[in-house]
C-alpha cells in the first residue's frame, strides 16, 4: 500500500508538484464550502425544531426521517447528509431553499 503526502498522489498520475498542490487546495476549499452550506441548512432545521418546541421524535415524524437522523442534524454531522436530503427536509416544513449563484461577498 502506498501513502502519498502533500500532492504526491497528483504527481503519481502525471501532474507537477505545484499543480498537485493547487488541485489539493481547490479540493479542500470545495469540501469546506459544502460543509458550510450543509451547516447553514442544518441551522435552519434546528431553528425550526426549537421554534416549534419539538422533541426529536416529533420532528422526525414531521420530517419523515428517523429520530437518530434528527439527532444527526442537531449535532451537525454534515458527513451523514447530502445537500439534497437537507433541502428536502426543509421543504417538508415549509421552508423552501433558494439558490443564488455568483460572487461571495
Amino acid at each position: 500500500m502506498s501513502v502519498f503526502f502533500c500532492g504526491e498522489v497528483w504527481r503519481s498520475v502525471g501532474f507537477l508538484r505545484e499543480e498537485g498542490l493547487r488541485l489539493q487546495q481547490a479540493s479542500q476549499q470545495q469540501i469546506n464550502d459544502i460543509k458550510k452550506l450543509k451547516e447553514q441548512l442544518m441551522n435552519e432545521l434546528v431553528a425550526w425544531i426549537e421554534q416549534h418546541h419539538l422533541k426529536q421524535a416529533e420532528a422526525a415524524e414531521i420530517l419523515m426521517v428517523s429520530r437518530p437522523r434528527v439527532s444527526d442534524v442537531v449535532n451537525k454531522k454534515t458527513t451523514k447528509f447530502t445537500i439534497d436530503s437537507l433541502v428536502e427536509m426543509l421543504s417538508r416544513v415549509g421552508k423552501p431553499v433558494r439558490l443564488a449563484v455568483g460572487e461571495c461577498l
